[in-house]
């Protein structure tokens, strides 16, 4: 949200503050100032161009159309300069830009001003036409001032240039009452005061001068839901001028960002941003009936809107309607039938409070995002209704000519104030620090809200109807310390732990630790959307159609299913920053993926998975670069399981997946853990990753399951020496790694340690369909030294299995 710092300025009485003092104390608050944009009418703002007084004008010797002029810019000793312009002339006051001074003209490039000779003559600065000052269009003459001009003034100051700050503030969704700049200003104010004791105030424009002109034009309404509706004020004018709005206007929302269409849209606009109320104006001659129907949408209705689109409404769809047929979808959209033209001259004013979640729904079932429905989706102030269009039409009496016609038509269904008990101990504990009850209070006043019973424990507050988001206690307490600030809250020299306790092993737990052990070995957690693309998740096979969690509302055709993956994201963050230079790549990321059973029921699962791309060693003089593989994923995952105390055999079992193709699955027992593999090249291409890319997803659950049942033991060091032997070994091609680590342990489980594979070789010096495997043993008794007796009766036992279960042959 963008917010002008010369219009927060006449609604907040805030002292001399820098623009980066408002951002800083804004930010403090929960208001969190993204960025501070300068806004310059002109760019630059003239600096360098001065007001001038030509004292003459003499003939160029050497050129019939220049003019050299002595011209006086307060610095003593006039400036001689050549002006080409045919209307300059003694005797006027001028703009000049003075040696050393960048102007940016209306067309073309920035340009410096410069000492030059001009056709023999020296000249010390420029006498400037409008367009070469940025400032319109107009070439056919130099610009003359009001000979009350003062000679010396600077160019911004002469022509009232205002600069300004634009403060983009990420608002969070909670926080309704600061969409616009009244509730902005409402915060500073209240930080201010509360922590300077600044006499600061708000400074809410007065509507007291709102009187009725006549009653020639009156519109019946009729409210048929109020619950969806339990606010609507209305309001005739007539006499209304539809042409330019002023330029102050033009200013305001063009520095927020806004266009400029006509008075009457403009100053609708205008009262959005100012109070957070969205408006409206039908043209009062295009109702048919000359009413106002506030209803539900008739089943099969249609409704052409502004942007010209024919939509078929649905039977939930709020409708502002005329006599005959819907005029504009209620708090989201206008109807082009009813709208403002050039040729209106009366005009209905609507101001409204909707039920948030009837607008949200209307806005996703069309697929519209507008102020107006942004605005009534989180939550209006119901209280403001009478105001806004009081303050929008004395605004267009005064730009639009316009002439109260009616009454003000306000139906309100009573909204009440919640009250929330509030104990001063719970602000003490849950801030971390004493704040006076005195101070507690004023915050709160600051705030608007009421104090109904104050005690020496606690008080009883009422809370406005706009701050829909503080429902209890707590609630309270953070609208203290923000104000407060939650910088105020001291940090102590010495932090107290416990003593370190392993807790209960916990979904949040494991996936804690999983976190920070990815992140020690270098990989950068991403958070990606769990929306998706249902048409792509389904043409690259990751789920069927009928598995999907579809969205009723989707916001966009292009997100519209719940994740059944993880993988997508990873991809999509890969892509973001390979396309910016950044190759070797280590992701992961935790969350839940969704699908439907058979049955018909909804599933999440919670899931860690990695995402591995690029050099897993890059080139030095120690070695040459390689290129991540499986193998270095399956290595990860196992020291991420051993980091878990996960200490038990686990098997791999090779499976077909529809995103890594061959993939593996790390099993214990019937529980599958883990999953990983090489993802489809037309996978990672249809993200725009055209390099290898590697995956690993972790079941979560089956993890916390499986920790859960373990149990923590020690064991000492090993006193005696390990004793290691090799095999290597002739086998089938289909014989796998996993086969041969299980069967070896099996046969030897007292005292085999661990196997490795250390060498593979496949080519043609060996008989077709066959591989060889050379394996490593590392055999240890902890109770005493292993003989050599011990050791080859062990091997033999390994070896005798692998033959008999697998058909291996030793080689050599």
């Amino acid at each position: 949200m963008r917010i002008s710092w010369n219009w927060l300025r006449t609604l907040a009485d805030a002292g001399p503050l820098a623009p980066r003092e408002v951002a800083a104390l804004l930010t403090s608050t929960g208001l969190e100032v993204e960025s501070v944009e300068p806004v310059e009418p002109v760019p630059g703002m003239l600096a360098g161009v001065v007001v001038g007084e030509v004292l003459s004008c003499e003939k160029h010797p050497g050129a019939d159309r220049l003019q050299v002029c002595s011209v006086n810019i307060g610095e003593g000793t006039p400036s001689q300069i050549v002006c080409g312009a045919p209307n300059v002339a003694a005797g006027q006051k001028v703009l000049v830009a003075t040696v050393g001074t960048t102007l940016h003209p209306a067309a073309g490039e920035p340009f410096t001003i410069k000492k030059a000779k001009i056709r023999g003559v020296e000249s010390h600065g420029m006498i400037c036409a409008a367009d070469e000052l940025g400032l319109g269009a107009d070439h056919a003459g130099i610009m003359v001032l009001d000979p009350v001009a003062v000679i010396g003034t600077p160019a911004a100051a002469q022509l009232e240039l205002k600069s300004d700050s634009v403060f983009e503030i990420g608002l969070t969704p909670n926080r309704s009452d600061a969409l616009g700049h009244w509730g902005v200003a409402r915060d500073l104010v209240a930080a201010l005061v509360a922590r300077t004791g600044a006499n600061a105030r708000v400074l809410l424009p007065a509507v007291d001068a709102f009187r009725q002109d006549d009653d020639l034009r009156t519109v019946p309404v009729e409210v048929r839901d109020t619950a969806a509706c339990p606010r609507y004020a209305g309001l005739t004018l007539t006499n209304i001028r539809v042409g330019p709005s002023p330029a102050w206007l033009q200013e305001r929302l063009q520095s927020i960002g806004l266009k400029p269409i006509n008075n009457v849209v403009d100053v609708t606009n205008f009262v959005q941003h100012e109070l957070g109320q969205p408006l409206h104006a039908f043209d009062a001659d295009k109702l048919n009936g000359g009413r106002i129907v506030v209803r539900r949408a008739a089943p099969g209705e249609h409704l052409t809107t502004l942007d010209g689109k024919d939509r078929v409404l649905h039977p939930e769809d709020l409708v502002i309607a005329d006599a005959e047929r819907a005029a504009c979808l209620a708090g989201v959209f206008g109807g082009a039938h009813s709208g403002v033209g050039e040729s209106t001259t009366a005009i209905f004013l609507e101001s409204a409070c909707f039920d948030a979640v009837t607008i949200r729904r209307t806005a996703r079932r069309h697929g519209l995002n507008t102020d107006a429905s942004f605005r009534f989706e989180r939550g209006v102030d119901p209280e403001i209704t009478v105001y806004a269009i009081k303050r929008t039409a004395l605004l267009l009496k005064e730009i639009a000519g316009a002439r109260v016609s009616s009454a003000v038509f306000d139906l309100a269904q009573p909204l009440p104030w919640a009250e929330i008990e509030l104990r001063f101990a719970t602000v003490d504990r849950l801030c971390g620090v004493t704040i006076a009850p005195q101070a507690v209070v004023r915050i709160l006043e600051l705030l608007d809200c009421r104090m109904l019973q104050h005690g020496a424990e606690s008080v009883r507050v009422q809370v406005p109807p706009y701050r829909v988001d503080v429902l209890r206690e707590a609630d309270l307490v953070e609208e203290v310390l923000r104000i407060h600030g939650f910088d105020q809250v001291p940090i102590p020299e010495c932090l107290k732990l416990p003593a370190v306790l392993h807790p209960e092993v916990s979904g949040e737990g494991v996936g804690v630790r999983l976190a920070q052990h990815l992140a020690a070995r270098g990989y950068r957690e991403v958070m990606t959307p769990s929306l998706v693309n249902g048409a792509r998740t389904v043409a690259l096979g990751a789920a069927q159609e009928k598995e999907l969690v579809k969205l009723k509302n989707p916001l966009s055709a292009e997100l519209d299913v719940l994740r059944p993956t993880l993988l997508f994201g990873l991809l999509q963050s890969a892509a973001h920053n390979l396309a910016r230079q950044q190759h070797d790549l280590r992701f992961f990321e935790q969350g839940r993926t969704y699908a439907v059973k058979a049955d018909g029921a909804t599933t999440e699962h919670e899931r860690t998975a990695l995402l591995v791309t690029g050099q897993q060693q890059t080139e030095s003089w120690r070695g040459k670069a390689r290129q991540v593989e499986l193998a270095d994923v399956k290595a990860e995952v196992e020291l991420l399981m051993r980091r878990l105390g996960w200490a038990h055999q686990s098997t791999y079992a090779a499976v077909e997946h529809p995103l890594c193709g061959t993939a593996v699955e790390v099993r214990y027992g019937k529980r599958t853990l883990a999953l990983l593999g090489e993802v489809r090249p037309d996978v990672a291409k249809a993200f725009e990753v055209h390099q290898p890319a590697c995956y690993a997803e972790l079941w979560d659950a089956e993890l916390v399951g499986l920790l859960r049942k373990g149990s923590v033991t020690y064991c000492e060091v090993a006193k005696f020496p390990a004793v290691r032997r090799d095999l290597s070994l002739l086998l089938d091609g289909a014989v796998e790694y996993a086969a041969l680590e299980r069967i070896a342990f099996h046969a030897e489980h007292k005292l085999l340690r661990s196997v490795g594979l250390f060498d593979v070789y496949e080519g043609d010096k060996l008989p077709a369909g066959k591989k060889s495997y050379a394996l490593s043993f590392v055999l240890q008794d902890p109770e005493k030294t292993l003989t050599d007796e011990q050791v080859e009766k062990a091997m033999g036992r390994i070896r005798q299995a692998l033959e008999k279960e697998t058909g291996a042959e030793l080689r050599g």
